[in-house]
């Protein structure tokens, strides 16, 4: 009697190759969704590949006066699609707050992660005698690349004075504590000084007394080709649903009002899932902060996509009936920050 033996073919491992940016920053936020995926797929294989984009390359001018978003997209997109598999990437980990609120032909939002503290925060130089802004002299120089955070203090704080930093965190805390700088104090996203473990240089963070956050601010948002149900499976376990419902909303507000990521349009979201109640908040202002639209809505969320794109829709109309379309159509971006 012979007997015979059959090989069973061992399961293929799960790949996912992860793109980002090239910043420390970015890198970090590219590692944090690779230990997500990991948390829920042990034995999958993650690695990281990152790529400078255009936006990282340009340093030394405003962003709003050379491009939008896709400067931080563009070359990370092709790759979703290139046509070796050996470079083909699965999916990129971008900072929702840099992502269009419409997305190109073939790409989709696969999901967006847990956030982070979404506020805006004030960083003063190592050995400043000031802890707010209140405390600064007039004609002190505050440090911002953004028309909506800089729109916002001169509504709260015209005296003082806005010039234009740009750079990776990093970059701009060195120019902040060299002795020889201009600049008073710097304004920066929490999130990122968190994610950074610097969140020890934060002197102060602003609410939305002072500063509404921008639309997606703090989440990680993760972009796949269209239709790409297996990478929307796996996702889905790593998709956070109270950061979901905030964002989907304020992406569907900022979408509704036309305003991209250089515009003053501010947000600010809350969102209990026991009650599934969404609460959202949001002000467009002009560029020299004297006239401002602000207004909220909330809503019962009972389906996320469609009631959350609702809601964002509602708060907008209900803006532009009050003049916000007027203050977006009237800002001449060259006046902003030199």
């Amino acid at each position: 009697m012979s007997s015979s033996s059959t090989t069973v073919p061992k399961p293929k491992q799960l790949s996912i190759k992860i793109g980002g940016r090239r910043s420390k920053l970015a890198v970090a936020q590219s590692e944090t969704i690779q230990k997500l995926i990991l948390s829920k797929f042990p034995d999958a294989e993650c690695p990281i590949f990152s790529t400078q984009t255009l936006g990282d390359q340009i340093q030394f001018k405003p962003l709003f006066s050379f491009g939008g978003k896709a400067l931080w997209t563009k070359e990370l997109e092709d790759k979703l699609y290139h046509d070796d598999p050996q470079e083909r990437l699965d999916l990129i980990v971008h900072s929702l707050k840099d992502m269009p609120t419409l997305l190109p032909d073939g790409f989709q939002l696969g999901c967006i992660t847990e956030r982070s503290d979404p506020q805006d925060c004030l960083v003063m130089p190592l050995g400043s005698p000031y802890n707010s802004l209140n405390d600064l002299p007039d004609g002190a120089i505050v440090g911002t690349s953004s028309v909506r955070r800089s729109a916002q203090l001169k509504r709260k704080f015209p005296t003082l004075v806005y010039k234009s930093i740009r750079g990776n965190i990093h970059t701009r805390l060195d120019k902040l504590d060299d002795p020889q700088n201009e600049f008073q104090c710097i304004i920066l996203a929490a999130a990122g000084l968190i994610r950074m473990g610097l969140s020890h240089r934060i002197t102060q963070k602003f609410d939305s007394e002072t500063m509404y956050h921008a639309v997606g601010q703090g989440a990680l948002g993760i972009e796949i080709r269209k239709n790409d149900d297996r990478m929307m499976g796996i996702l889905k376990e790593i998709s956070h649903l109270e950061t979901t419902v905030c964002c989907l909303a304020e992406r569907s507000l900022m979408r509704t009002l036309e305003g991209g990521c250089s515009v003053p349009i501010g947000v600010e979201s809350n969102y209990d899932k026991d009650s599934k109640l969404l609460i959202l908040k949001g002000i467009v202002i002009d560029v020299e902060g004297k006239t401002a639209v602000e207004d909220s809505h909330q809503m019962v969320i009972n389906d996320v996509e469609r009631d959350t794109i609702e809601c964002g829709k509602i708060l907008a109309e209900k803006m532009i009936h009050n003049g916000a379309k007027k203050i977006l159509d009237e800002i001449n971006l060259d006046r902003v920050i030199q």
